[in-house]
């Protein structure tokens, strides 16, 4: 096989991997999934990446059946690396590739969840020891020798069994003289400070290897020193290399040459012969020393052997099991037909995050008794409600959940059930409105859905792609078309009152706005409730414009526009509102919770779930305003 029949290997990555590592030994790099490699042979570590998700997890890629799945696979990855305890571990993590067998994704999962209970029950001293031993390991570049010293740092902070099984049965002792022979040997020879006698041997002979390199300034130093006929300069000579070098004069002497032409000929000669001995001399010494160390190396070779791969491994699910912990991961169920989650959280959220429950397909994941029912069956959910009310953030955390299930590790929900997908499409809202997106977007999300596999449709607001209408009509065929292929789908529309009576596999989902917060911030309930058309309930937008507005124009325009939504929806929001003394249209608007759901028909004759505009309390009276009042500072107001 040649470099080029790789996947992202071009002619010029070839060619920069043969002239650093050889046609083979690159190969095997590709092969190993060695990012490391690759990076230090000159190829970028995004391509490195790219390349070798592609050489070890081609058949796992292919279930990113858009661009926008394929973004929430790598956010995921760089979000999982960023708890890395070393380099080379964080690159193992960036080319994770989902897996085609469950039987693998299982055993990836126990050993993932072993390692996230084994690094929760650690102390926190043994946690800084840990990091601290992979943190050398990792400036040491991850050789052998810090290998060694990174295992016997894991067994000194006492850490056995579980994810360290590998490492129980070393034997300690024999372990530190291979790390000290390791530390003592280079990749072609052996360090200084390993063996006195070869270190004074090369002292020496870099000494004469100086003198040599300078024999004209011996010449006029030793003729400085009164030196004058050919004796006694021959024994100044001596006497000065002899003490230069810390050799005997004996020695000296036998490098001397007999027929000297001039004394620049005698000094030269003398010092050329010296340092080549020496040199010699030293390069035997080493090739001995060398000989012994990799003897005591090899006398703990199976221990090294074990353990330069077990604290590689080590690092890989340590830093897994801080992803896991740092986001209160669990095991999902790898079970079933369908997707359904409790309490699931989107991993690209911050702060207070509100969790949701959600399913699509068939399931038999129990829900605590304080959350709504979950339904099961439904193969297509069409979820609609309030604008900025975390419908593309729930697509987007299905998606998360897949994705995380599908490479064998925990996910981001209480409890989950995780059917098997050969495709997932995520479309977000791309709000472009023309024929070159439409076909682009169709030609995105059709063919995985026709295609061979199971497929889960996750499409957001396909309407902001053309007019409503036709989006609708689009949107029907979509929901049909999905459930015919025996696929999963949930879409997010607005258009769900302009929708077909849709198949019995499917329903109608809500997400609700409840109000404005004292910030005067929507209140949303991000939980959807099952069965209900939700609202984009306009009336608190256009009541926060009014509460908000400090110009009296601006103001009015405002109140043209609450005319036009519901005059007396926005004035029943702002009646909630408790006007500060001194502020201008500031409200400290209290959460009014809905009514109890009723039950109403739809356009198929189907019983289905409402809310209630009426508050489930009564609010205390407003301020008695005239018929015309949309705000209490609003001049028409009496």
């Amino acid at each position: 096989m040649r470099l080029e029949q790789f996947w992202g290997v071009g002619p010029k990555t070839a060619e920069t991997l043969r002239e650093s590592l050889g046609e083979t030994a690159a190969i095997d790099a590709i092969e190993s999934a060695d990012v490391r490699a690759l990076v230090d042979a000159g190829v970028s570590r995004g391509r490195a990446t790219r390349v070798l998700r592609r050489a070890n997890g081609e058949a796992g890629m292919d279930l990113f059946g858009t661009r926008d799945a394929r973004e929430v696979y790598d956010q995921l990855l760089d979000i999982a690396a960023s708890y890395a305890v070393t380099d080379h571990a964080a690159d193992r993590v960036r080319v994770l590739t989902p897996l085609t067998s469950d039987e693998r994704r299982r055993e990836r999962l126990d050993d993932v969840l072993e390692a996230r209970d084994a690094w929760a029950d650690l102390r926190s001293a043994d946690r800084e020891a840990v990091l601290a031993a992979f943190a050398e390991y990792d400036e040491a570049g991850g050789t052998d020798r810090a290998a060694v010293e990174c295992a016997l740092a894991l067994r000194t902070a006492g850490l056995r069994g579980g994810t360290f099984a590998a490492l129980d049965g070393v034997d300690d002792e024999g372990l530190r003289e291979a790390a000290d022979a390791l530390a003592a040997l280079t990749d072609d020879g052996v360090r200084e400070g390993a063996d006195d006698r070869l270190d004074r041997l090369r002292e020496r002979a870099a000494a004469a290897r100086d003198l040599a390199d300078s024999a004209f300034d011996v010449v006029e130093t030793v003729r400085e020193r009164g030196a004058h006929d050919a004796d006694a300069f021959r024994s100044a000579v001596v006497e000065y290399v002899a003490g230069e070098t810390g050799l005997t004069r004996g020695r000296v002497e036998s490098a001397s040459p007999d027929g000297a032409v001039d004394s620049a000929d005698f000094v030269g000669s003398t010092l050329r012969t010296l340092a080549d001995e020496l040199e010699a001399e030293a390069d035997e010494r080493a090739a001995e020393v060398r000989a012994a160390l990799e003897a005591d190396v090899a006398d703990g070779g199976a221990d090294v052997d074990a353990v330069v791969d077990a604290v590689s491994d080590i690092a890989f699910l340590l830093s897994l099991a801080r992803f896991a912990v740092a986001h209160d991961l669990t095991r999902p169920a790898l079970d079933g037909e369908g997707l359904a989650v409790s309490n699931a959280r989107n991993l690209f959220l911050s702060g207070d995050v509100q969790p949701v429950t959600y399913a699509v397909g068939g399931h038999d994941l129990p829900v605590d008794a304080s959350a709504d029912r979950l339904p099961s069956g439904d193969r297509v959910a069409v979820l609609t409600g309030a604008n900025s009310g975390g419908k593309t953030t729930l697509l987007e955390t299905v998606c998360q959940v897949v994705i995380l299930a599908s490479m064998g590790l925990p996910v981001p929900a209480d409890a989950a059930e995780v059917g098997r997908f050969d495709t997932v499409v995520f479309h977000r809202r791309h709000a472009s409105f023309n024929a070159g997106v439409l076909e682009s977007t169709l030609k995105s999300v059709v063919p995985p859905l026709v295609g061979e596999g199971r497929t889960l449709m996750l499409v957001d607001e396909f309407e902001a792609i053309t007019e409503p209408g036709r989006a609708a009509d689009l949107l029907n065929g979509l929901v049909e078309l999905t459930v015919d292929r025996g696929a999963l789908g949930v879409f997010v529309t607005h258009l769900a009152d302009d929708l077909s009576p849709l198949p019995e596999a499917a329903r109608v989902d809500g997400i609700f706005a409840e109000g404005l917060t004292n910030d005067l911030d929507l209140l949303v309930d991000y939980q959807p409730r099952f069965g209900v058309v939700g609202k984009s309930t306009p009336e608190f937008i256009v009541s926060r414009l009014v509460a908000n507005a400090s110009d009296r124009a601006v103001r009015q325009g405002f109140e043209e526009l609450a005319s036009a939504v519901g005059e007396e929806a926005v004035q029943r929001t702002l009646s909630d509102a408790e006007w500060a003394p001194g502020r201008n249209n500031s409200a400290a608007i209290r959460r009014r919770r809905a009514g109890p759901p009723r039950q109403s028909a739809d356009a198929t004759g189907r019983s289905v779930v409402v809310a209630s505009p009426e508050p489930a309390a009564a609010s205390p009276s407003p301020p008695a305003y005239s018929a015309n009042c949309v705000s209490p500072n609003t001049p028409r107001c009496s």
